[in-house]
């Protein structure tokens, strides 16, 4: 449904996944910044200031697990909702939860699906900082409310494993 809004970083090291993401995020309304592995995410995510990062787990350099927990550890992004999009393992999901990660979305996905999580997150994302203030630091992107806080603070549970099958991604950074 177009209208979404919400800037997305995409993180993945093949760049037909990452430009399926983007397509498929665009078109519903969300803009899409992407990178090619964790250390060029780490290297962005404070220019971007994205509202959600997704991450896939195997990529070269920094994998989305130890990226996702150098974003927590950061008091400049500990708060940003993260996806893990990857065809994970039960023990990935387990390491993605002891770190902060907020959802799993597991490839092949459908689309929609993608939509779905992220839109979730942005929603859980500015409840979040609605509730702490503008004090934590976060840019106040357009002061409206969205209808949804979703409710889910940060931890592990706020996601799950969702399987489906279909890809759609996009590529703004590496090759």
């Amino acid at each position: 449904m177009p209208g979404l809004s919400g800037r997305i970083l995409v993180v993945d090291d093949n760049k037909v996944i990452r430009q399926l993401i983007r397509v498929n995020l665009e078109l519903e309304g969300f803009e899409v910044v992407t990178a090619a592995d964790g250390a060029e995410c780490l290297d962005v995510v404070h220019h971007v200031r994205p509202d959600v990062v997704t991450l896939d787990v195997v990529m070269p350099r920094l994998n989305g697990l130890h990226t996702a927990a150098r974003l927590r550890s950061d008091p400049r992004t500990w708060d940003i909702p993260i996806a893990i999009v990857s065809a994970c393992t039960q023990g990935e999901v387990d390491n993605g939860e002891t770190v902060g990660v907020d959802a799993f979305l597991a490839k092949p996905f459908e689309p929609a699906e993608l939509v779905r999580t992220v839109a979730m997150l942005v929603r859980e994302g500015r409840h979040r900082q609605r509730e702490r203030g503008p004090a934590g630091g976060a840019e106040e992107e357009d002061g409206e409310s969205d209808g949804g806080g979703g409710g889910a603070g940060r931890g592990a549970s706020s996601g799950g494993v969702a399987a489906s099958g279909g890809v759609g991604m996009m590529d703004a950074g590496g090759e």
